[in-house]
């Protein structure tokens, strides 16, 4: 836990080029993954706020 919390602090801090580049290595055609994490698709277009 405290790795991962320790990695998301320092993406964070990076620009929004450099995660893309990171997403554009490990994820090339940016397929949804949450799917295969056993959480529902979202609904394209549709967008979330919390409320």
């Amino acid at each position: 836990m405290e790795r991962a919390i320790t990695r998301e602090k320092q993406l964070k801090r990076w620009h929004r080029q450099w995660k893309i580049n990171l997403i554009n290595e490990s994820n090339p055609p940016w397929a949804y993954l949450a799917v295969g994490l056993g959480l529902p698709p979202l609904e394209l277009g549709v967008v979330r706020n919390g409320s």
